[in-house]
């Protein structure tokens, strides 16, 4: 950690760039004593990556950034807070560090917060900005998280950890004994320390995988920002053996989507199904991770149009965790049917459907954007349809 960065000329030479073209400066040189440009310029893509993601550390004085993929590989602020809402206690030890950002929202819920980091600049950096953050019930450790827990034999009210995939790790699949550390190798360990464990992990991982892979499974939490998954929260209890809860949020500007079910219930759950009524829906994006495409047909009371289509429709206009349509017309998928209707601009869906939106667009001329809404989906008696909707109040 280069502290000349701090100097006031050079921390205000970084916010008066944070738009400037990277390779333009790279090209021009910066003259500053004690700093080399290549820092300057790793701390103005840092911080710029924070204007939004991290805007607490963004607005902060004095902030010291690491490099981008760091800053990449962080949980922004608004997963890092609404995963510290679900546990609170005494005490918290985050194993796997990082930035911080987790841990920052962590002492906000417990009274003593332990963060291991094993990268001894980037734990250098996180102890310096807790400072400018003033968050004085941190306690950072540069050391090896999994080691520091087996010397230190302390009790934890949680352990949280968040690994990190292999370089080395070949193949698509996303399997926990691939990252590092490796949990399922050391989660008698773990459970030893603390009753309850918070895992995060990539949304790429496949829930039957994940609960094989680890013991004691108690929820699990998908959470999707702006109906984009971000990542999967895994909470484990010593000794728990009784059913799985799947809890799914979809954090939005304006409101939080939740939709919760058991793993259980959903494997016996059976959805009814009709032809497509006044109302079309389209879960958010946690939930069709989840998977929950019969609990939310029963506990909502929507009739799903196939089984492979989660999509859902009712009579009524009812409260549903996802896009709502009013629907203004259903064709029979065939090119007489659409070039009738003369459509120039339209939002295309495909559900269950053998054909991509690209090729849609191409054979019938349809532009993106506008009002319309068509869905090119199978309806339970195996016909193709075109659902021409309009965004439901």
């Amino acid at each position: 950690m280069n502290h000349s960065i701090l100097n006031t000329d050079i921390q205000e030479f970084i916010n008066n760039n944070l738009n400037s073209n990277i390779s333009k400066l790279l090209l021009k040189g910066i003259a500053f004593n004690k700093v080399e440009t290549k820092e300057i310029i790793e701390q103005i893509e840092a911080k710029k990556r924070c204007e939004k993601k991290l805007s607490i550390w963004f607005n902060t004085e004095n902030i010291y950034y690491p490099n981008k993929l760091n800053i990449e590989q962080t949980s922004s602020e608004i997963t890092a807070k609404y995963k510290s809402s679900l546990i609170s206690g005494n005490s918290i030890i985050d194993l796997t560090g990082g930035f911080g950002v987790d841990c920052y929202y962590f002492s906000k819920r417990f009274k003593t917060v332990e963060h291991c980091e094993i990268n001894d600049k980037l734990s250098e950096i996180v102890k310096h900005n807790y400072k400018q953050l003033d968050i004085q019930n941190i306690e950072t450790r540069c050391i090896d998280g999994i080691e520091y827990l087996k010397s230190s034999k302390k009790l934890h009210d949680w352990i949280y950890i968040d690994p990190s995939r292999r370089h080395d790790s070949k193949g698509k699949v996303f399997f926990l004994n691939d990252c590092l550390p490796n949990v399922p190798e050391h989660l008698d360990l773990l459970l030893k320390y603390s009753k309850n464990i918070l895992i995060k992990t990539s949304p790429l991982l496949d829930f039957s995988i994940g609960i094989n892979e680890l013991k004691h499974v108690k929820t699990i939490h998908v959470i999707a920002v702006n109906n984009e998954v971000k990542e999967l929260l895994w909470v484990l209890e010593r000794n728990y053996s009784e059913e799985i809860s799947v809890e799914t949020v979809n954090i939005k500007k304006d409101k939080n989507e939740h939709f919760n079910f058991l793993l259980g219930e959903e494997k016996l759950a059976q959805s009814n199904y009709r032809v497509p009524l006044s109302y079309l829906y389209e879960p958010n994006s946690a939930i069709l991770k989840a998977g929950g495409f019969h609990s939310i047909s029963k506990k909502i009371g929507v009739f799903k149009l196939h089984q492979h289509s989660h999509l859902y429709t009712s009579e009524q206009l009812l409260d549903f965790p996802g896009r709502c349509f009013k629907i203004e017309n259903i064709l029979p998928f065939n090119k007489k049917e659409l070039k009738k209707e003369g459509f120039k601009k339209a939002n295309i869906t495909i559900r269950n459907f053998s054909e991509t939106v690209q090729n849609i667009r191409k054979k019938f001329n349809i532009k993106e954007g506008g009002n319309q809404y068509l869905f090119f989906t199978t309806d339970f008696n195996d016909n193709k349809i075109v659902i021409i909707c309009t965004k439901a109040n």
